[in-house]
């Protein structure tokens, strides 16, 4: 429930007058827990340590308790904490700034200005939002249109879809994010950058998103030097800017890079909470995470939001827990091969490896038989590419070959050499032209 700031705080005040205000002090420092002692609170709620006999305000939040004490993580840098310094319980979940205020605006974790301008002016809103019901969902009939051939062509995306982009580092998962972000995919785009360096991110909104993709944008950044609570806390803030949106009607396209930088903040949380590692380290708590903030996204009666997950992949290693596990949770994916960006083709997309599984609902029967018939011959010639390469094949041996071989640059025409944007129509036609229609 979104409510107007000057009302929230009087609700906040209300709440400090008739309810007692627990109070604890800092027991211990395990870590990146902080352990306090006579603490009265609950899971998710912020509190505030006072450090440096007040002088300093860090706020906090409570993630599990160890007996009597209660295990708090902070949401700042907790280097002045000491101990029996005292710990204030605010009673109430994280809440951020949402509304119209945040387009164009680059903000932290907390929804506070990184960009250097004035502090957002709008409603708060709880990050622990609340997924829509599987019966309030409207169904997803209408196409996307992202400008990249590869997308529109063969993996066509629905408007409220969410996908993952699974790449490993180094080729080129920020540049589609871009490109896409440029386009018109969504009315509102809300981008969470996550676990990147301070360098990246001020490159990625001056030179790969640019003016004009951040007219319409709201990036939320969370660098990989800040804590991991603040880490934990950033999706969850994009997702909740996207939710307001959502609940106005809009079209809104939410992107997040990446979610493997984002689990890795959740397994640090959760060793520091008492959790038990499983696979790779990672708590049981992440496996539960990771799809409510999927389902979050979607469609609603109102509004659309379009998911964009970016997954690292360790190792390219795409059957490791995180990548396996998305996989699962998300309507297809999209992997970007490092072999193709070898061969200096951008998008790197690996088309026989993706899959959108929305795309039978929202594109034409003939659509999608040329787009088969474009992927046959890519199977194809992939089969047999060691012997085309090495001089091996006979021209003649197989008529299906045969086309595919004299296709192919026509194909990676059509999937890498667009210089820019390509519309759906524009795409189409070539794809027509390439199945023989």
């Amino acid at each position: 429930m979104t409510l107007p700031l000057a009302l929230q705080r009087a609700l906040d005040e209300a709440r400090s007058v008739n309810r007692p205000r627990a109070e604890g002090r800092v027991r211990a420092i395990r870590g990146i827990a902080v352990h306090v002692t006579g603490l009265h609170a609950a899971i998710g709620d912020t509190c505030t340590i006072e450090a440096d006999g007040g002088a300093i305000r860090i706020p906090a939040e409570v993630v599990g308790f160890d007996g009597s004490d209660t295990v708090v993580l902070t949401l700042a840098d907790h280097h002045r904490v000491a101990p029996w310094d005292r710990v204030a319980n605010e009673h109430r979940p994280l809440m951020v700034p949402v509304g119209a205020g945040l387009l164009g605006r680059v903000v932290d974790a907390l929804g506070r200005p990184l960009d250097g301008g004035p502090e957002i002016a709008g409603a708060l809103r709880s990050v622990v939002g609340l997924t829509p019901s599987p019966l309030e969902r409207a169904p997803i009939h209408e196409a996307v249109e992202t400008g990249v051939s590869a997308i529109d062509g063969m993996l066509t995306l629905g408007r409220g879809q969410r996908v993952g982009i699974f790449a490993g580092s180094g080729v080129g998962k920020s540049t589609l994010m871009g490109s896409i972000a440029k386009s018109g995919a969504g009315q509102v785009n809300v981008i969470a950058l996550i676990g990147e360096r301070g360098r990246e991110v001020g490159e990625f909104v001056a030179d790969t998103l640019g003016p004009e993709g951040l007219r319409k944008s709201v990036v939320v950044a969370c660098t990989s030097d800040e804590p991991p609570m603040l880490r934990t806390k950033a999706p969850l803030t994009a997702v909740t800017i996207a939710e307001a949106f959502r609940s106005q009607g809009a079209d809104v396209l939410f992107m997040m890079d990446s979610v493997t930088r984002y689990a890795t903040a959740v397994r640090e949380v959760g060793l520091a909470a008492g959790e038990p590692p499983t696979l790779r380290g990672y708590p049981p708590s992440l496996f539960s995470l990771l799809p409510r903030l999927v389902e979050r996204l979607g469609n609603d009666m109102r509004g659309t939001i379009t998911g964009l997950f970016t997954v690292l992949v360790d190792g390219d290693d795409m059957n490791e827990p995180v990548s396996d596990a998305m996989r699962g949770y998300l309507d297809g994916h999209v992997v970007l091969s490092r072999r193709i960006a070898e061969r200096g083709r951008f998008p790197a997309i690996d088309v026989l490896g993706s899959v959108s599984r929305l795309m039978p609902k929202v594109t034409a029967p003939e659509h999608r038989q040329a787009a088969q018939r474009v992927r046959e011959m890519l199977a194809q010639y992939e089969e047999n590419r060691d012997l085309v390469t090495v001089g091996a094949y006979r021209s003649g041996s197989d008529p299906r070959l045969d086309e595919a071989i004299a296709k192919l640059p026509a194909i990676e025409e059509l999937l890498y050499g667009a210089t820019g944007p390509r519309t759906a129509a524009e795409t189409g036609r070539l794809l027509g032209a390439l199945a023989g229609r």
